[in-house]
């Protein structure tokens, strides 16, 4: 199999890592519009590395307004093979605290009106979402994340609401009833589109606050995020360079999951009835399983 590439998204605070070997920005062009940003790439302990920064260098582009599917595909282009998130969050939860990450497991979507689909008219496909992370990539990433000495949450629900305005108390109330343990506002459609390019994803969400909810803290402000997203950058950085290095030390095999394949059995439109031009954008997400 090919080598590992590490795809890296850097959310909110995070907009470059340092300390990496042979770094260089490079413009990759979509099918399906403009990426964030132009991608990173670099290396370290020998495993390539392709860093996008999700919101631009300068945090121009709000959640609503990412283009989700030239991200992911400009990743898969790129020769991504798996994909890291790093993502603040807010927590829903009493025992996690402002500066803790947790290895997400799972989500829910409270999105609207985002493109949260590669297939469509013209190629209809059904990929499973019951597992949505990465097995392997997220336990590699918490054990990474425990090794720093961060307190470090393995599994929890991640709630994605639209934004970018964040939660009333009663919303935030809701989603605790729920079970949910973090909210943000960007891992969705992003976790259903890397799905569909059949990578291999995994989620660190970094605790900055707890939402509204919690009586003895003050509503959300931008000020006091940001206190804790400087602080916790180092941390993302150091943590991205750990799991370069525990994957140096093993050759790349299948996916555990299944993931890297798991549009053998998704696509439902008959062979003669794909539309060609969407077929052509595909290339890259699909290309393996429509050539």
């Amino acid at each position: 199999m090919p080598n590992w590439v590490l795809g890296i998204i850097g959310g909110s605070g995070l907009y470059q890592i340092g300390g990496l070997e042979g770094g260089r920005w490079e413009k990759v062009a979509s099918p399906w519009g403009e990426p964030s940003d132009e991608i990173f790439r670099a290396s370290f302990a020998g495993v390539d590395l392709v860093f996008l920064p999700r919101h631009g260098r300068l945090h121009r582009i709000s959640p609503s307004h990412l283009n989700y599917r030239a991200n992911i595909d400009a990743l898969k282009r790129a020769g991504c093979t798996d994909l890291l998130s790093i993502s603040a969050c807010g927590s829903l939860k009493e025992h996690i605290a402002p500066g803790d990450f947790v290895a997400v497991d799972q989500f829910i979507d409270r999105t609207s009106g985002r493109q949260n689909s590669f297939f469509g008219e013209g190629i209809v496909a059904h990929v499973s979402l019951a597992h949505p992370v990465s097995s392997r990539l997220a336990g590699i990433a918490a054990d990474e994340s425990e090794a720093l000495g961060v307190k470090t949450h393995r599994g929890g629900t991640y709630i994605t609401i639209e934004g970018p305005q964040f939660s009333s108390l009663a919303e935030s109330k809701l989603y605790r009833s729920w079970g949910c343990d973090v909210i943000g506002m960007t891992n969705m459609p992003e976790a259903r589109l890397a799905r569909e390019a059949e990578l291999p994803y995994a989620t660190v969400a970094m605790v900055t606050d707890y939402d509204c909810w919690h009586e003895e803290h003050d509503a959300v402000s931008v000020t006091d995020v940001l206190k804790v997203l400087h602080a916790n950058a180092d941390r993302a950085g150091n943590l991205v360079k750990r799991i370069a290095a525990r994957l140096s030390r093993a050759p790349r095999t299948p996916d555990p999951d299944g993931i890297d394949t798991c549009l053998d059995h998704a696509l439902i439109t008959a062979p003669s009835a794909r539309d060609p031009a969407l077929v052509a954008r595909l290339d890259a997400v699909a290309g393996r399983v429509l050539r």
